[in-house]
């Protein structure tokens, strides 16, 4: 079979490279994939900057937003052959640590889980892949033009779950919402504060191509400026560029009470002049929170399959602004202006 690879560390790898079927010790569970969609974690490991192979292998299979259709399964477990399924990108660290062990893998307390397609183990840009029925959830068949979005929505459906458990601490009566960045996380974090009733804003240095338009078509408000200059004074903060400047503009803009959530991994080695003191004075003073979150577990998975079924079905496809087969995955990589998700179509 066909399976797109990197060799970890080395930048310039990318290949398309064809490997043996996957092992039947992976799980009794055949999966094919349906499609693969690409982030910036996968340019990342593309480009060297991190990135684990699987033990005993000098590749890694790349994808870890994935979306695949059963083709074989053992009996005693809920998936039946045709069932539309995501992978779980991570899985338990082998001792397991207590957060491990309570299926809170997102969690690790010790570092040692595995992700597929980033650390440890393959991902799912192979033409089939084979796994536990227990690290899969099956999707609404109707989600197979959207399914691929179910990972990162799992990112999003954690830090809302995230923020509301946090807000128990005391009164907790949020309005407003701002969402920096406008990428798919920044989108789909949006979506999630719109259908809990929220007044969301995003803000994207962006002033044309889809995402302006993906933003208001969602009953949200979108600015094109820094989010001090965007006349609101939001109650919660979803940070989803990771870019160090807006990052504090988060952390100094918001209400009293207000919570900040940063779900953006910054780059390393840039200095920004900051008043430690002053923010220190306000997160005091205010009640202010600053947290931050990554990857999920399946409770996520499973609230992310609730979103997207409740979504606006051609609204999500619109996320999707291109397709590109495996033989064309170069094209993948290479980026363009209006580019929101680009996916790897399998069956292309």
């Amino acid at each position: 079979m066909r399976a797109l690879t990197v060799r970890p560390g080395e930048a310039g790898s990318l290949a398309l490279t064809d490997m043996a079927e996957p092992s039947a010790e992976d799980g009794p569970v055949l999966v094919e994939s349906l499609a693969v969609g690409l982030c910036g974690t996968d340019t990342e490991i593309v480009n060297a900057e991190y990135g684990e192979a699987p033990p005993g292998f000098d590749l890694l299979v790349l994808g870890h937003e994935n979306l695949g259709r059963v083709v074989s399964t053992a009996s005693g477990n809920d998936l039946a052959v045709g069932d539309l399924v995501v992978g779980i990108v991570r899985r338990p660290d082998p001792v397991p640590c207590d957060a491990c062990a309570m299926g809170e893998w997102d969690m690790c307390r010790n570092g040692e889980y595995v992700e597929h397609g980033i650390k440890g183990l393959h991902g799912f840009a192979r033409e089939r892949w084979r796994g536990q029925a227990d690290a899969m959830v099956r999707l609404d068949p109707g989600l197979a033009e959207v399914g691929v979005l179910l990972e990162p929505t799992t990112v999003v459906a954690k830090a809302w779950e995230q923020i509301f458990r946090i807000g128990k601490r005391a009164y907790f009566g949020p309005k407003i919402v701002a969402v920096t960045g406008a990428g798919p996380i920044g989108l789909l974090a949006a979506l999630m504060g719109v259908q809990a009733g929220l007044e969301v804003h995003v803000y994207d240095m962006v002033k044309d191509g889809p995402k302006p338009d993906l933003v208001t078509d969602l009953g949200a408000h979108y600015h094109s400026v820094p989010l001090p200059q965007g006349g609101v004074m939001p109650d919660i903060v979803l940070e989803c560029t990771g870019v160090s400047s807006v990052i504090v503009d988060a952390i100094t803009h918001n209400a009293i009470d207000g919570m900040v959530c940063l779900t953006g991994v910054s780059s390393v080695g840039l200095s920004l002049p900051l008043d430690v003191g002053a923010l220190n004075r306000m997160a005091v003073l205010q009640n202010d929170i600053v947290f931050g979150t990554v990857n999920a577990n399946r409770r996520h998975y499973e609230a992310a399959a609730a979103t997207l079924s409740a979504a606006d079905q051609a609204w999500l496809q619109r996320l999707i602004t291109r397709r590109v087969s495996l033989d064309d995955y170069a094209d993948g990589f290479a980026k363009r202006p209006d580019d929101v998700k680009v996916v790897i179509d399998f069956t292309a």
